[in-house]
């Protein structure tokens, strides 16, 4: 036997009729939601930026040992002219006078301090010192502004201020940089598609090198030609003893560095957790105040003939309207503050993403919350005999 609801606007107009009330808890809703667009836009941030980053092409040669560690690398100036001679595999294009030019990149990377002109203070920064064939081998970069660098200028990556704790107009073409003991002038800026380069800071590497005093690299990035295998590059790193070089294809070395953060995107799923049982008891407190202050108007509506589950129905129908609209409005202030922004981390810096996978967890959450915190409540106001409720204040 079916049971007669109360009509639809009948829980809209009591929000209404409580406007303080309502609002407040509107607007409690909609932190705990955005709170949790804020962790899972840092999360969907940091996996997109290690999967953009990988590339299926690329091999990085590195010292032996040094695969989770490329800082700590070092290999011989030589190996970028021994890769090239002795790999088929390489990809390479025709270059002047008939020659070839292989798509392999000498690079030498490191984290150091940078000090900006007039400021003083030491950032920690991303540093590689590049040639003009790592555009071959590193396909995402972009120049966005400026041109490349010659002796004693940097190119900038769009994300590198952030990394830094600088502004972009501290980043601009044209102002000066120190680190390694010399004084560096911005000539452009490039991007890289949202993957770690964007971070960094690139040099020439001939420049670097002196600035360091060092003539060896830290890697040396190859792109495969297409049909090469990863295995032929790996076992000739393994031949060359003297060299003591390793393999390691790009894409794996971005998936070791995804499991070196996976305890920091553990933490922040049970921080979703956290924030979200959080709202659920503060929206039980909140409907538990509410039903409290209309034990009348309940006992009301059952005198009238309306039973107990329909009044129940419709508080969890107002609960659940005021979680939609907190939602919503969570998710327009996620859309148009959290998305895109700039986060900085250890790795670099990335862009916190609020995607469809965000909005899915982040509304799927306030809606929960809504139906969860007023099904107690509900039943709660139901259990109080009819009299006893008409006689409340």
């Amino acid at each position: 036997m079916g049971f007669r609801l109360l009509p639809w606007e009948y829980g809209i107009r009591n929000l209404f009729r409580r406007p303080l009330r309502s609002v407040l808890t509107l607007v409690g809703l909609a932190l705990v939601v955005l709170l949790i667009f804020v962790v899972v836009g840092f999360i969907r941030g940091l996996e997109a930026s290690l999967d953009v980053s990988a590339d299926r092409q690329v091999v990085i040669v590195h010292s032996l040992g040094a695969s989770e560690n490329i800082e700590n690398s070092s290999v011989a100036a030589r190996t970028p002219s021994v890769l090239t001679a002795s790999l088929a595999g390489i990809q390479r294009r025709p270059g002047p006078s008939g020659s070839q030019v292989s798509y392999a990149s000498p690079e030498l990377y490191l984290g150091t301090n940078v000090v900006f002109e007039g400021d003083g203070q030491a950032s920690m920064g991303i540093v590689r010192g590049v040639m003009p064939t790592a555009l071959l081998v590193r396909r995402k970069v972009q120049l966005l502004a400026g041109r490349w660098p010659v002796a004693g200028e940097v190119l900038v990556g769009r994300l590198a201020a952030t990394k830094l704790g600088h502004t972009e107009r501290d980043l601009a073409v044209g102002r000066r940089l120190t680190f390694e003991g010399r004084s560096w002038t911005i000539c452009g800026i490039f991007a890289a598609a949202g993957s770690a380069l964007d971070s960094e800071l690139w040099c020439p590497l001939d420049d670097l090198q002196q600035a360091m005093k060092r003539q060896d690299l830290s890697l040396v990035a190859i792109s495969l030609a297409p049909g090469a295998a990863f295995a032929d590059v790996d076992e000739f790193c393994k031949e060359q003893l003297t060299l003591e070089l390793q393999a390691t294809p790009e894409s794996a070395y971005y998936e070791s560095l995804r499991k070196h953060y996976s305890p920091v995107r553990t933490l922040a799923w049970i921080m979703v957790i956290l924030i979200g049982g959080g709202g659920v008891f503060a929206g039980l407190n909140a409907m538990y105040g509410s039903v409290a202050a209309r034990t009348r108007e309940l006992s009301t509506l059952q005198a009238l003939g309306f039973s107990r589950r329909a009044i129940a129905v419709a508080l969890v129908q107002e609960a659940v309207f005021l979680a939609v609209s907190g939602s919503l409005l969570a998710a327009a202030v996620a859309l148009s503050s959290v998305n895109g922004m700039a986060m900085r981390f250890t790795m670099g810096a990335f862009i916190m993403r609020v995607d469809s996978v965000a909005l899915l967890i982040g509304c799927g959450t306030g809606l929960i919350l809504g139906a969860v915190g007023a099904i107690p409540p509900a039943i709660r106001a139901m259990r109080l005999p009819v009299a006893e409720g008409l006689k409340s204040i």
